[in-house]
């Protein structure tokens, strides 16, 4: 009888010893709030949650290629406005020299703006990005990766933009501005002609910017929709439901304190007692 009594105090001991290492636990969820503190305590959702933080560090990398792209597609939007409004002026100086009422003295005025201009437009060829490096990229565009499947240039490469045919746009209004200043009704004819086609070719690469720009935001708010799903399933999984946690915690104690409470009536008790 002594024996069993013995195994049935032994057998409390550690359920009390169980249920104590259940409530610290729970505390420390609470504390901490995280209801996993090892892999032990849930295994899938360990893998899980080690899957997710992958994506949301791949996501952080993502994040700082898309913030550069769009510094990048927004400074050579300004430079592209400034290319537009010299283009836009040289149009104009080509249509006023082409209506042949100009004195010789007006041309060589309006030649000396339009070579004034082409050094301006070479500049502008040469803007340094905030990498330190070409905005506009000699050969092939700068392509950067924006996810495991999207690569392309926000900025397109300097030919693209500062060349018509083959010809740098410096050249085609430096050569307007010798035609200028030479006069005649063919070379008047054939500055009105190039300086439209430079605008079309400005305007043309300009929207096309405006277009990588759209799509960068709207990788952006893809990544932005991701990684908010990506956080509410890591919550989900890892953060502890402190509502739920603090009401098993409560009940926990209610039940340890009530075993101790009961432990402690049986130990008063005499052997004798216990034997009867």
């Amino acid at each position: 009888m002594v024996y069993v009594t013995g195994n049935r105090l032994t057998a409390e001991i550690n359920r009390q010893d169980r249920l104590g290492a259940a409530i610290q636990k729970q505390q420390a969820a609470v504390s901490s709030g995280k209801r996993l503190e090892v892999a032990s305590d849930d295994p899938v959702a360990a893998a899980r949650i080690s899957q997710l933080r992958q994506a949301e560090a791949n996501d952080a990398v993502w994040s700082q290629t898309i913030t550069l792209a769009r510094s990048l597609a927004s400074q050579a939007d300004g430079v592209m406005r400034a290319l537009a409004d010299h283009m836009s002026r040289a149009q104009e100086l080509a249509i006023a020299a082409g209506k042949g009422d100009a004195s010789s003295s007006d041309r060589d005025v309006m030649a000396a703006e339009l070579r004034v201009m082409a050094d301006d437009i070479d500049s502008l060829s040469r803007t340094t990005s905030s990498l330190g490096k070409p905005l506009f990229a000699e050969g092939d565009a700068s392509q950067l990766r924006f996810d495991g499947d999207t690569v392309f240039a926000p900025v397109p490469s300097r030919d693209a933009v500062f060349s018509v045919d083959g010809t740098s746009l410096a050249d085609v209004v430096r050569t307007m501005a010798d035609q200028v200043s030479a006069g005649g009704t063919a070379n008047l004819a054939a500055v009105v002609s190039a300086a439209g086609n430079a605008v079309d070719h400005v305007a043309a690469r300009t929207a096309q910017i405006g277009v990588d720009a759209a799509r960068i935001e709207r990788i952006d708010n893809g990544r932005s929709a991701r990684a908010i799903a990506v956080a509410e399933e890591r919550s989900a999984l890892e953060d502890t439901d402190l509502t739920e946690a603090i009401a098993r915690l409560s009940a926990q104690n209610l039940t340890l304190e009530a075993a101790q409470a009961t432990f402690a009536r049986i130990n008063r008790q005499s052997l004798f007692d216990l034997l009867r």
